[in-house]
């Protein structure tokens, strides 16, 4: 943001790109899903990613300045939305055993978008922990999105005849 010009290699620039391929990977489990639930989450998750991106794309110095031209944060009441679904989801049970990736087209997608997800927070433990990253709530956020969607790929994995996933 705002012109500054770093390294291929910087580590602001990494977490940016890791946030970008996890948002890309959440549009491949949006588009592969049949579960109304699924698209509406994820869509919303997509447009919480590009505050994300935003914020983790401004230098320090810089953030005033773009909290002052009206760009968002991410904040903790984001964080409080996974939460809340997390534990909607949690309501509908848990399948049985462990969880293999890849039982149908769209929770392999939702497992992939979620290690790219726990790819993301650790490169921005890497930023808060070098003193690039001043919002602990990005990396909180991440956390629970990375939850979140394991607990989406099983539910969805637990799919009931004519295409509804468990009750919620």
């Amino acid at each position: 943001m705002y012109g500054r010009q770093v390294s291929k290699a910087h580590p602001r620039l990494d977490a940016c790109g890791t946030v970008d391929e996890l948002n890309a990977a959440l549009g491949l489990a949006r588009s592969l899903t049949r579960h109304e639930f699924v698209r509406e989450t994820v869509l919303a998750i997509q447009a919480d990613l590009v505050v994300l991106m935003g914020e983790l794309a401004t230098a320090l110095e810089d953030l005033p300045r773009y909290v002052q031209d009206g760009f968002s944060t991410v904040s903790h009441e984001m964080t409080a939305r996974l939460e809340a679904v997390i534990e909607k989801i949690k309501l509908a049970g848990r399948p049985p055993g462990w969880a293999t990736p890849g039982a149908t087209p769209d929770s392999a997608a939702l497992d992939l978008a979620r290690t790219i997800c726990r790819r993301a927070e650790r490169r921005a433990c890497e930023l808060a922990e070098t003193g690039q990253l001043k919002n602990p709530e990005i990396v909180a956020y991440l956390n629970r999105l990375s939850e979140l969607l394991w607990k989406l790929a099983r539910w969805v994995e637990m799919e009931k005849p004519g295409g509804a996933g468990p009750d919620l």
